[in-house]
């Protein structure tokens, strides 16, 4: 199939406004014939500083608004410009490709159409997580669910690496709106999580900066008080290793056998 002539690229400003964005997804945006943004209104403020015609996606949302619906009409703004012939650009708070579902669907549908797509990456909410929490996802491992996925379906765990569940603020949420949830819905994740951890077990709210002279949100506790935690929808929860790792002496047996050690 011919490639057709309009174009979409989906980027990411990456978290810190103004500190993030790299100079790829900057031309990207400088040379659009047209730019949709779904960011916060600030950034889209400073995005509109790059290009005259940026348009906003988020007076597509409602408070009682199906997320599905604006996610729908979203991806039919982005894929009606690339079929006028433009070539577009949708900017996605963050990455573009983590905890976005319009542009993973919007570069599918462009390209069954014909037309080029592709993503830039930005920096994202679990790059600057490990920066400012100290993590290394290397060292003890690292298990990431959105919250109310890992709520709704039954996902085995383990103990012995980091949980990091993802929306704290829509957890349990069955509206699908943007409302957050509230202390009874996190009970009920408080108590799936006590199946695995200490109810004294320590763990934390992150919340990544969004300006260069703000720092991040990191507060301790309990995992037995996370019903009463401030909470945010911006809040990533972050459960450190509750067992330590066991050693499996079969297979370094196994190992050293092969090697000769």
């Amino acid at each position: 199939m011919a490639v057709k002539q309009g174009s979409l690229v989906c980027v990411g400003p990456g978290m810190v406004l103004g500190a993030h964005m790299s100079e790829r997804c900057r031309n990207h945006i400088s040379q659009a014939d047209v730019v949709f943004s779904s960011c916060h209104p600030v950034i889209e403020q400073w995005i509109s500083t790059m290009n005259p015609d940026v348009r906003s996606l988020q007076g597509l949302y409602g408070k009682d608004k199906d997320r599905g619906q604006t996610y729908a009409e979203m991806q039919a703004a982005l894929i009606q410009a690339v079929r006028d012939g433009c070539r577009v650009v949708g900017v996605f708070y963050g990455h573009p490709g983590v905890f976005a579902q319009v542009p993973h669907a919007a570069i599918q549908q462009a390209r069954e159409e014909g037309f080029e797509a592709w993503m830039e990456p930005g920096i994202s909410a679990d790059a600057c997580l490990y920066a400012d929490m100290g993590i290394d996802p290397g060292a003890f491992g690292c298990q990431s669910f959105e919250t109310s996925q890992f709520m709704f379906y039954k996902r085995a765990i383990d103990p012995t690496a980091y949980l990091i569940l993802w929306q704290l603020g829509h957890a349990g949420d069955l509206s699908m709106t943007p409302r957050q949830t509230g202390p009874e819905q996190r009970t009920v994740l408080m108590n799936m999580l006590l199946e695995y951890y200490a109810p004294d077990h320590n763990i934390a709210i992150y919340e990544s900066p969004f300006l260069p002279t703000q720092r991040p949100k990191i507060d301790w506790f309990p995992l037995q008080e996370l019903p009463d935690a401030d909470v945010s929808l911006i809040s990533t929860l972050v459960v450190p290793p509750g067992k330590k790792l066991t050693p499996n002496h079969a297979i370094v047996k196994q190992l050293k056998s092969i090697s000769g050690a």
